[in-house]
């Protein structure tokens, strides 16, 4: 099930609202406990609050830290895109959305306004974050003064563009002719028929009549008069400028009356026609030119027993008039007739049951590597683990120190003369403050001896003498390795200097493996854009035979599942099922059926194809009953050449990120590097590492 829906609209003024408040009031009745979320508002002064926020959270009551409401204003998210910091916006969205989801049963978010030029731009980001918030959205456009045909395929363009990455679960067309609105909803229906509901609502002119009050904050005006009423809405603006007898006439159902602040026949006539039986409300008066009327006049006024609005404005009737008539309406919190007359609208036009169990039913299944990372960040934090790092001069390892220590995610440990890192940190200008890492010269350690002698008793059989095992015990890699064993630290990552077999052969004298498990192998998470694969075993076993190649493949499915994606396991070789011959296929067949006799509950299928694995389409023509077909998260090569060469060219030619390799089987976790590796690459290792460590 989904916890959350987003709204996006996808032009300015779609009257986006109308959907939000009644989600809300949908959800609300549903679920115990909603949440809202705006990742990006409007840029505000200092003080005021964005609008939507303010009146949801007042109308609906909602328990919730304003600040927790939002993640940035429009002009923070530009400023970053600029730097090229575009991954941090999404990273703190993750963020925010994850700590509101742990507090609610279900949260409605609400994306952009487009009230603003860059709309590529605005629809981008909207696509980016449903996307890695994993949330269906429900798209809103605007059908107001627009062709039919120009209706539909704005519409049509904006699904098939949300549709590429995210769930568009509902159509909503707002502000339709009411004359059209049959022949609008079979021609969306026509062009989406893919099971997308699609919800057409007429124009409401209440909704798009400015009250009062917003003209008043638009024109800069005083309230002279009548403040309980600001939120009287104006539906028919005309100007006072003929004489009294005349301009009665013209006076409509909410009018709002304009004339120039020195019309006291016109002023006292409109004040007196509201509260008379025979002539109709009116919403207010503006008085233009910034003149007010004189002190008697005031005095008079005051003495009514019913005042509506009267605002006085700067600036001529004529411009008055016409910026009068250019003023976007909006619902505000302190407007409940708007409120009200929004959630019946939107109740009387669409399906809510259906829609309710549509969100119910729901499951995404995208998972991007966003989602991932954070995912591993949150794991990570929840039990803090001390990794040693020991290559403790390298520029990489130090600028993902930094990060690391920055993200109190991790204890750390480097391995090195402590004067010259120090050098290192600052001849780099690398912010690592060093007062909260360790830094250990293995042969300087008060545990040196201890690890020496540790040593000389784990391997004397093996012809170590005592001076053999110090000379080895001052090299990093096993000083850091004694440091996993004796219980001084949780995990190590090395590499980025050093070969795998320097790496790892520490580990396999006297870490060596679990129990069950005889050989130790790797993966690669590969965070495609819009879900993780798991790549195994491409970076240390060269030539495996099918008992190995099955032990590969288990392994690679427990530490799947460890980091919270669902095994289904490809066994990968050049035929499909029964198809093919040869040794190699062979090989892959055996292994699998090893498997699945061992792993009887495993999902796994093999042999296959790569595009047969990974492609639904190809997947179910090729094998029609498998459940893995299509589906496969595991991809298990036949050997090392095959899944190196594969990795790389995946990694290379979509952008996808690599995280790896990460070894399993080791009765503790000791990660290796590539000697290419990035700083990112290091940070994204290590936490792998702590939360190898927390499930040991």
């Amino acid at each position: 099930m989904s916890k959350g829906i987003y709204v996006a609209t996808i032009e300015p003024n779609s009257g986006k609202s109308v959907v939000v408040l009644g989600l809300m009031r949908m959800l609300l009745g549903k679920t115990a406990k909603v949440g809202y979320f705006r990742p990006i508002i409007e840029d505000l002064e200092v003080g005021e609050r964005d609008n939507h926020i303010n009146t949801v959270m007042s109308h609906f009551e909602l328990d919730i830290n304003y600040k927790r409401t939002f993640a940035y204003t429009r002009s923070q998210v530009l400023d970053l895109y600029n730097q090229g910091k575009s991954g941090e916006v999404i990273d703190e969205i993750i963020k925010k959305y994850k700590d509101l989801e742990e507090r609610f049963d279900f949260i409605l978010v609400e994306g952009t306004d487009f009230s603003h030029e860059n709309s590529s731009l605005e629809l981008d980001i909207n696509i980016l974050i449903s996307k890695n918030l994993g949330l269906p959205v429900i798209i809103v456009s605007q059908g107001d003064k627009k062709e039919l045909k120009e209706i539909v395929d704005s519409v049509q363009l904006a699904h098939d563009t949300f549709k590429q990455d995210v769930d568009v679960l509902s159509i909503v067309t707002n502000k339709a002719n009411p004359e059209s609105l049959s022949t609008l909803k079979e021609q969306l229906k026509e062009r989406i028929n893919n099971g997308t509901d699609i919800t057409v609502i007429p124009k409401i002119p209440s909704l798009g009549s400015p009250t009062v009050k917003e003209i008043s904050k638009a024109l800069g005006g005083e309230v002279l008069f009548g403040q309980d009423m600001l939120n009287n809405l104006t539906e028919n603006p005309s100007v006072g400028a003929m004489q009294l007898r005349n301009y009665l006439t013209h006076l409509k159902e909410n009018s709002l009356v304009i004339t120039p602040g020195d019309r006291a026949d016109i002023i006292l006539g409109a004040l007196q026609a509201n509260i008379s039986k025979n002539y109709p409300k009116i919403a207010g008066i503006i008085l233009t030119g910034g003149l007010i009327p004189e002190e008697p006049i005031l005095k008079l006024i005051e003495g009514l027993s019913s005042i509506v609005p009267l605002i006085s404005v700067k600036g001529g009737t004529y411009h008055v008039t016409n910026s009068i008539g250019s003023i976007k309406s909006r619902v505000y919190a302190e407007n409940t007739e708007k409120i009200a007359t929004s959630i019946e609208t939107f109740e009387k036009h669409v399906d809510t049951d259906k829609l309710a169990e549509r969100l119910i039913t729901f499951e995404s299944d995208v998972f991007t590597p966003r989602m991932f990372q954070y995912n591993l960040l949150q794991r990570a934090l929840n039990d803090k683990k001390h990794i040693v790092l020991p290559e403790g001069y390298d520029e990489r390892i130090l600028r993902a120190s930094a990060k690391l220590i920055n993200a109190n995610v991790v204890d750390l440990t480097l391995l090195g003369e402590e004067d010259k890192i120090k050098e290192r940190i600052l001849k780099l200008d690398i912010p690592l403050n060093t007062d909260r890492i360790n830094i250990i010269s293995p042969t300087k350690s008060p545990h040196f001896d201890d690890y020496a002698k540790t040593f000389y008793e784990l391997r004397k059989h093996k012809n170590v003498s005592l001076q053999m095992a110090k000379d080895t015990m001052a090299d990093v890699s096993y000083f850091g390795t004694m440091m996993i064993y004796k219980g001084h630290a949780d995990g190590m990552v090395s590499g980025a200097a050093h070969t795998t077999q320097h790496t790892l052969r520490p580990a396999l004298q006297f870490i060596k493996t679990k129990p069950g498990v005889n050989m130790v192998s790797s993966i690669f998470f590969m965070c495609l854009e819009d879900r993780i694969s798991v790549f195994g075993d491409c970076a240390i076993n060269p030539k495996p035979n099918a008992e190995e190649l099955a032990e590969i493949a288990v392994s690679s499915a427990q530490t799947a599942k460890e980091f919270g994606i669902e095994p289904k396991v490809a066994m990968l070789s050049y035929s499909s099922g029964a198809s093919g011959k040869g040794a190699d296929v062979e090989k892959v067949r055996e292994a699998t059926d090893i498997v699945k006799a061992q792993n009887p509950d495993l999902k796994i299928e093999g042999p296959i194809q790569y595009d047969a694995a990974v492609d639904m389409r190809i997947g179910k023509s090729k094998l029609p009953d498998s459940e893995v077909a299509g589906h496969a998260s595991i991809l298990i090569f036949p050997d090392l050449n095959t899944g190196n060469n594969t990795y790389k060219a995946v990694q290379r030619e979509t952008g996808a990120l690599a995280i790896g390799p990460v070894l399993q089987g080791l009765n503790k976790p000791v990660n290796d590097l590539s000697r290419g590796c990035t700083a990112d690459d290091i940070y994204s290792t290590v936490i792998i590492t702590a939360i190898q460590a927390q499930n040991q």
